[in-house]
C-alpha cells in the first residue's frame, strides 16, 4: 500500500469514526435530557449515567477530530537516509522469528489499523515507546522493547 492511499484511508476512517461518535453522543445527550428519564429519587441515576456517557463520547469525538485535522494537514515526506525515520514514514519491521509488520509513524491516532492480512498497517506515534525508538533509525538498525518482561528485538528492513 502506498503512503498516499494509506493517508486517504486513515482520513476516511477518522471521518467515519467522528460521525459514529457524534451520533452516539447525540443519542446519549437526548437520553440524559429526556423528560421520562428525570430522576424520581436519589437512586434513579439513568439520566446522570447518560450525561456521563455523552460527555465521554463528546471528548472522544474532539480527540478524533484533532487527529483528523492533523492528518488532513500532514505532508507526506519521502524517507531521507541522512535524517532517518521521521513522522510520515512507512516502516517495515522484522522480528527474530522472521515475522514482518508495517507501521506508519503518524502525528495522531495511535493504534489505528488500516488494511487486512499482510497489508495491514498499524499507526503509531512518536510519543509511543516504539515510535521514540524508531525516530532517526535507518534501514538495518535494530529496535528493542521489553513487553511483558520479555525483550523483543526487531530490525528495520524498509522505510518509505
Amino acid at each position: 500500500m502506498d503512503k498516499t492511499t494509506l493517508l486517504s484511508r486513515i482520513v476516511e476512517t477518522l471521518e467515519h469514526d467522528v460521525e459514529v461518535l457524534r451520533r452516539a453522543a447525540q443519542a446519549a445527550y437526548e437520553a440524559a435530557t429526556a423528560e421520562e428519564n428525570i430522576a424520581e429519587n436519589k437512586y434513579d441515576t439513568l439520566s446522570l449515567e447518560a450525561s456521563y456517557l455523552a460527555t465521554g463520547q463528546a471528548r472522544r469525538t474532539a480527540e478524533i477530530r484533532q487527529a483528523l485535522l492533523a492528518y488532513q494537514q500532514l505532508l507526506l515526506r519521502d524517507y531521507d537516509p541522512v535524517r532517518g525515520i521521521q513522522v510520515s514514514n512507512l516502516v517495515t519491521l522484522e522480528d527474530e522469528q522472521g515475522r514482518q509488520r508495517l507501521l506508519f509513524l503518524g502525528p495522531e491516532a495511535a493504534g489505528l489499523k488500516i488494511g487486512e492480512g499482510a497489508q495491514q498497517v498499524t499507526v503509531i506515534t512518536a510519543r509511543s515507546p516504539l515510535g521514540q525508538q524508531l525516530l532517526g533509525k535507518k534501514v538495518d538498525d535494530e529496535v528493542s522493547l521489553v513487553v511483558a518482561g520479555a525483550k523483543q528485538v526487531s530490525v528495520v528492513i524498509s522505510v518509505v
